[in-house]
């Protein structure tokens, strides 16, 4: 338990790791201009590149004292500074983006319960949360939105989007909703408390799932519920002669949250280290709470990153389960979450991460030991080919294994 829990404040969101260490801590009110030198400092004391991306740091430190006249101000001048390091995930929140975030953390947010994203310029559902308005009106992925409370959403970005069809508990968004070839039809739903939930054991709908086998989605690492929804997960599924570890498009969250579910997956193995930007490696190994034994499918995709990345590599490098898919997105960063004045943030990479094999995956992944594809063609003739080699291979390891049965049975009681 010491090596797991030795860093308390340990934190990590959504696309990469933030450690929290000054998260909780309170900061007094400041001024803009003192706003913009404290993410200064920070960058200058954290950033894992030491050189700054090849700069003279101290030249942006009183680049704008003469223009920053109000927080509005600070905040561009920020961003401006964080953009010149040449790293997506070390980034600035104003208020507002770092108040969704904590929701998201807190695993709870008002609205009807839609993840929804932008392609080639139209505005879709990818997918609806189960149980939530959004299902329950009959929204289903692949919806275009083309009105939002009467307003065309042509040109609309994700978050504009978003912060239009998110609202109060109890009042009403109306959405026009065109569902390919048929008629653009009118929904009028009522926003509750949506309950972000991280894992589902419903298998996608068109393929069976044979009921000698447990299949577990695990989505997000970003609320603070995944791991005991996981945990009750593999409770639900301990009959079960193999388990199949859905993360794909799962962008990551919390690192603790990685950790525990990995503790319950491996038995005193190394899960990952840590390497910051003076060379000092840490690392984390699992304790003897293993919670089943029973074999272990992963599946991956290029959408998976961070978390799911630390998860899917631990298992595989310790041998713990089998990775099918294609090759995961490749982010092997950490990134700290440090409170600012006002009720903003910065996301600063501190540190790179390590699978316990010491292989390190940003921008190169994981690679899975079956690669298979899911085309498009897949999806249209309702086929799912990843998910069914994961069961051809459990379903021949359990097989081969039938004579050793009890040795693969879950431990929980």
């Amino acid at each position: 338990m010491k090596d797991l829990f030795k860093k308390a404040s340990i934190f990590v969101l959504l696309f990469g790791l933030f450690y929290v260490s000054a998260f909780f801590n309170p900061v007094l009110a400041q001024t803009p201009q003192s706003l913009y030198d404290r993410a200064w400092k920070l960058v200058n004391a954290k950033f894992v590149d030491q050189t700054n991306n090849e700069q003279d740091w101290s030249r942006w430190r009183h680049k704008y004292d003469d223009y920053i006249k109000d927080d509005e101000d600070a905040y561009i001048a920020i961003e401006t500074m964080v953009q010149s390091l040449n790293d997506v995930y070390t980034k600035f929140l104003n208020p507002k983006d770092f108040k969704e975030e904590n929701e998201s953390i807190q695993g709870s947010l008002q609205g009807i319960g839609v993840q929804i994203g932008v392609r080639e310029g139209k505005l879709l559902v990818i997918a609806p949360i189960e149980d939530t308005p959004g299902e329950r009106a009959g929204l289903k992925a692949e919806d275009e939105i083309l009105e939002i409370n009467g307003k065309s959403t042509k040109g609309i970005t994700v978050d504009a989007a978003a912060e239009q069809i998110r609202g109060p508990e109890g009042t009403q968004v109306t959405l026009l909703v065109k569902r390919g070839k048929e008629p653009a039809k009118t929904y009028k739903i009522t926003r509750e408390k949506i309950e972000i939930k991280s894992v589902s054991t419903k298998a996608p709908e068109f393929v069976k799932i044979p009921d000698n086998l447990g299949y577990i989605r695990l989505s997000s690492f970003i609320s603070k519920n995944a791991t005991s929804e996981f945990e009750q997960a593999l409770i639900q599924n301990c009959d079960k002669d193999g388990l199949i570890i859905d993360l794909r498009s799962n962008p990551g969250g919390l690192l603790t949250n990685a950790i525990y579910i990995a503790d319950m997956l491996l038995d005193s193995k190394v899960i990952v280290s840590t390497v910051d930007r003076d060379g000092y490696k840490d690392t984390t190994r699992a304790t003897q709470r293993i919670l089943t034994q029973q074999p272990i499918v992963v599946i991956i995709n290029g959408g998976s990153a961070s978390a799911s990345e630390i998860l899917s590599g631990a298992l595989k490098d310790n041998s713990r389960a089998t990775i099918v898919g294609k090759k995961s997105f490749g982010k092997g960063l950490v990134q700290e979450i440090n409170r600012l004045p006002g009720g903003s943030a910065m996301h600063i990479t501190i540190q790179k991460y390590l699978t316990p094999s010491g292989t390190d995956i940003n921008k190169k992944g994981i690679v899975p030991d079956y690669e298979v594809d899911l085309t498009e063609e897949d999806v249209k003739k309702e086929r799912d080919p990843q998910l069914s080699k994961a069961i051809e291979l459990l379903n021949g390891s359990t097989v081969a294994n039938k004579d050793e049965k009890e040795k693969v049975k879950v431990i929980i009681k």
